[in-house]
C-alpha cells in the first residue's frame, strides 16, 4: 500500500511547497497530493516536481469542468514532462452550483460530459505526442485546430494516468470504462467501497472489455490518534463534525444508505438548512464514527490502516496536515508500516 502526503491549504501555500515536498520524499512517502478548494491544484506540483526526483505528483482532485480539455491537457503535459513521468491526473466534476455560480461555466449531464472530457484529453495528448490530426467532435467539446506553433510536441513519458473522483455508482462505472484509477471520497466506509464502488467499476470495465484490476483505488482517510486522552477526544469530535458536514449533503447520502443511516442524513440536511450547525455532530453516533474513521494509538495506526485498507486501496493519504520537522517519528513509523506491508 502506498502512503501519500496531502498538502494543506492554509497559509503560505506556494511558499512552503518546496520544503514540504523535499521532506516528504526524504521520509519515504510515495506521493504528494494537492486538492482544489482555496487554491489551484497544479502550481504546487510544478514546484514539487522541480525539487524532487522520486515523489509522485497527484491532484485529488483538479476540477475538470472549470477548464477546457485543451487547457487541462497542456497543463498536465507540461507537468508530466517536468517531473519525468510522475504525474497522476485526478479529476472531479464538482457540483452544479459551483460550476455555474462560482466558475461561471456550463453544466449539464455531468457523467456524459465527463466521459467526453476524458476522451478529448486523450485525443489532444495523441496529437501532441504523435502529430495525429486533432479532430475531436463531441456533444460538449470540439477540438479541431492544432497548428505546429501551438503543439508542444512529444515527451519521454506521454502516458498520463487519469483518475476520477465520485461518490455514486455512475462515476464508478465511468472509471471502470475509461480510467486508470478512482479517488474514493474521504467520507466513506470500507463497506461502501465494497458494495458501491467496486461493483460499479467492475460493471464499467466489463462493458469496455477491461479487467477491473486495471483501475486503482485511492482515498484520503479520516484518522483519530493522539498521545493523550484529551488529544484523542479533541480529534474524535473534530472528525464527528467533519462527518456530520459531509453526511448533511444529499450527494453523499449513498454512503449512509449502505448502512441504513439515510434517515440521519435527512435530519442533518434539515439542520444544515436551518443553520443549526452546532447540533449536527451530535447525530453522528460512535458506531457511525467508527465506520468512517480509523482510530488507533500512533504506534498502532499503521497496522490499523493496513487491516482496514489492505487489498482494498492501492494508495491512501491521511486527513491530517503534514508539517516538515513536526512529528517526524510518527510519520516515519507510519510510512515504514504501510510500505513495508
Amino acid at each position: 500500500m502506498k502512503l501519500d502526503v496531502a498538502l494543506g491549504v492554509e497559509g503560505g501555500y506556494l511558499r512552503r511547497i518546496g520544503e514540504v515536498a523535499r521532506a516528504a520524499e526524504e521520509l519515504g512517502f510515495s506521493g504528494l497530493v494537492t486538492s482544489e478548494t482555496k487554491h489551484d491544484a497544479f502550481l504546487p506540483l510544478a514546484v514539487a516536481g522541480s525539487v524532487t526526483r522520486r515523489l509522485q505528483l497527484l491532484t485529488s482532485v483538479a476540477i475538470a469542468f472549470s477548464r477546457s480539455p485543451m487547457e487541462m491537457a497542456q497543463t498536465a503535459w507540461d507537468l508530466q514532462e517536468l517531473s519525468e513521468g510522475r504525474l497522476i491526473l485526478g479529476l472531479g466534476t464538482q457540483v452544479r452550483a459551483h460550476i455555474t455560480r462560482r466558475f461561471g461555466m456550463p453544466w449539464g449531464r455531468p457523467v456524459a460530459r465527463f466521459r467526453e472530457y476524458i476522451l478529448a484529453l486523450r485525443a489532444i495528448w495523441d496529437a501532441f505526442q504523435n502529430g495525429t490530426p486533432l479532430n475531436f467532435e463531441g456533444e460538449f467539446y470540439r477540438h479541431t485546430l492544432l497548428t505546429p506553433f501551438f503543439n508542444p510536441g512529444p515527451i519521454d513519458h506521454p502516458e498520463i494516468p487519469v483518475y476520477i473522483a465520485g461518490v455514486g455508482e455512475r462515476l464508478a462505472r465511468l472509471a471502470g470504462e475509461l480510467c486508470d484509477g478512482f479517488h474514493v471520497h474521504p467520507f466513506h466506509s470500507p463497506e461502501y467501497v465494497r458494495r458501491v464502488v467496486r461493483p460499479g467499476i467492475a460493471a464499467g470495465a466489463a462493458e469496455a472489455g477491461r479487467s477491473p484490476e486495471e483501475v486503482r483505488l485511492a482515498t484520503s482517510v479520516f484518522v483519530i490518534t493522539g498521545e493523550s486522552r484529551e488529544e484523542l477526544e479533541a480529534q474524535r469530535e473534530a472528525m464527528r463534525a467533519q462527518a456530520a458536514f459531509y453526511a448533511s449533503t444529499p450527494t453523499y447520502r449513498t454512503v449512509l444508505e449502505v448502512h441504513g443511516w439515510q434517515g440521519v442524513g435527512e435530519r442533518l440536511s434539515e439542520l444544515a438548512r436551518r443553520k443549526r450547525w452546532e447540533e449536527m455532530p451530535g447525530l453522528i453516533s460512535d458506531e457511525m464514527l467508527s465506520a468512517f474513521a480509523v482510530e488507533a494509538p500512533p504506534e498502532e495506526l499503521g497496522e490499523a490502516l493496513r487491516e482496514r485498507y489492505g487489498g482494498l486501496m492501492e494508495r491512501i493519504s491521511l486527513y491530517v496536515q503534514f508539517v516538515p520537522g513536526e512529528r517526524e517519528r510518527f510519520w516515519r513509523r507510519l510510512v515504514e508500516a504501510l510500505l513495508g506491508g
